[in-house]
């Protein structure tokens, strides 16, 4: 791997080593465009690196370098340079008195070369000291790559006011997915805003190549501020990608979403997610769904029963409600694993209040259907549970069923592979079956296994509707 030397862009007079208090601090972004390449077999995998020359003793010395970018002619630096800057003293930073605070110039070094161009730009900091923690995940994206799925990252930029971009932070690739969860990350406030709450923030999202043609599924823009407001509720955005759209094409909606999960750490101590199964006939008085307008159905109770204890340990009490087992409008398709309010962008309901309304609603435009299986809505919490590496999340998932399970073997290894992860599971039981298949994968006698691995621990509680109201679950 050969790196295109890149130190003959060198950046002023300014020796932060010996320098008095400054009066301010200026931030540079380093950019490159059409680099001369210096691998045989691939592009170059370039680094800059970023020297200073003292006042008195006119010596060059190291400041800092950005980090490699590999397979790129063009690569945009996201690790910056900040300088200190004093206005009462001489220092040649031309760039802080160019115009819009952009400087471009040649590459020089290799005679009879062409180098490419260095693009520097300054901006002075804002004295906001504030820090964010951000996590994403993503949904439905579009498939990019031919033999598998897609390998997503994000790539932030802040705007500038000649309505150019800087970048500001890169995620880490999730590979061979279209539902990414990518991890929390920590970034000044600064790096995404430089303190402006209002500044337009755009997010690309590609899928990541190994030659560096890294393959653009779409954007979504956002701000600081609709980041930080309303932190009870996730905020989900459209990823649109303007070829497609400016295609008018008929069928085009976007290229999947987005969802901000969290915007501060630890703002989610425990994630309730209260999962039902519809199945049954709600119109018929001998169905557990049956609407009856005396009293509530098995279904409901025990949503009520589990709901209005778990609500309260649940820092924001905003639950997304999922069914499976139904045929959905308006194609009658089958899903086991749908929204019971409706809406696949955003599932959450408030408060037990909101999901009991939900679930009503729910049984009045869907038919339901069978099978049941337990391991999709499993595998979606895991999902979730699985990004949560500093304890400031628990997951709970609640399954109320009628007792039957047509994916047992599937279920057995969804729960053996979220034992090590921040969630629970409890299942409820409802209606005159037997529970014989539920209470086997509860794991107080014996840990439950599949293919010859045990869980880690038991995670599940299995508890019948009667129990549970006598208070014995």
């Amino acid at each position: 791997m050969s790196k295109m030397p890149m130190n003959m862009a060198f950046i002023g007079d300014a020796d932060p080593f010996t320098a008095a208090i400054p009066a301010t601090k200026v931030e540079l972004t380093v950019s490159c465009r059409n680099l001369l390449d210096r691998d045989t077999f691939s592009k170059s995998d370039p680094i800059c690196v970023l020297y200073t020359q003292g006042i008195a003793n006119r010596e060059w010395r190291e400041f800092g370098r950005t980090e490699v970018i590999d397979n790129t002619l063009n690569p945009d630096f996201v690790r910056k340079f900040i300088l200190d800057y004093f206005f009462e003293e001489r220092q040649n930073l031309q760039i802080v008195g160019s115009l819009g605070g952009r400087l471009e110039k040649p590459l020089i070094g290799i005679p009879g070369k062409k180098c490419g161009t260095i693009i520097v730009r300054a901006e002075e900091l804002s004295n906001c000291r504030e820090s964010v923690m951000l996590q994403f995940c993503g949904n439905k994206l579009d498939k990019k790559d031919f033999f598998g799925k897609s390998d997503p990252f994000l790539v932030f930029y802040r705007s500038n006011e000649d309505g150019s971009y800087t970048i500001c932070h890169k995620t880490e690739v999730v590979k061979n997915t279209l539902d990414p969860v990518w991890q929390a990350f920590k970034i000044p406030v600064r790096a995404l805003c430089n303190g402006d709450y209002d500044r337009s923030i755009k997010v690309e999202v590609y899928d990541w190549d190994r030659d560096g043609g890294h393959d653009f599924i779409g954007e979504f823009s956002t701000s600081y501020r609709e980041m930080s407001r309303n932190q009870s509720q996730f905020h989900i955005y459209e990823v649109l990608n303007p070829k497609k759209k400016g295609k008018k094409k008929k069928k085009y909606q976007n290229s999947g979403t987005v969802t901000l999960l969290s915007s501060k750490a630890g703002t989610r101590m425990l994630m309730c997610v209260l999962t039902v199964w519809v199945a049954g006939n709600p119109s018929q008085p001998t169905s557990l769904h049956y609407m009856s307008p005396y009293q509530m159905n098995d279904y409901a109770m025990a949503l009520r029963a589990v709901g209005e204890i778990i609500q309260d340990y649940d820092s924001d009490k905003m639950f997304p409600a999922l069914g499976f087992g139904a045929k959905l409008p308006p194609d009658g398709r089958v899903s086991h694993e749908f929204p019971l309010n409706g809406n696949p962008q955003n599932p959450y309901c408030s408060g037990i209040e909101g999901v009991m309304e939900a679930y009503y609603q729910s049984l009045k435009s869907v038919r339901l259907y069978g099978p049941t299986h337990f391991s999709p809505v499993i595998n979606h919490v895991a999902r979730y549970a699985s990004a949560v590496t500093d304890g400031s999340q628990y997951f709970i998932l609640l399954i109320i069923s009628d007792g039957v399970i047509t994916d047992m073997a599937q279920t057995k290894e969804s729960i053996v592979n979220a034992a090590s992860l921040p969630m629970s599971i409890i299942i409820v039981g409802v209606g005159p079956a037997e529970f014989d298949e539920m209470i086997e994968l509860d794991g107080d006698e014996e840990r439950i296994s599949s293919q010859g691995r045990y869980a880690e621990r038991d995670i599940v509680q299995v508890c019948g509707l009667s129990r549970m109201s006598r208070g014995m679950w």
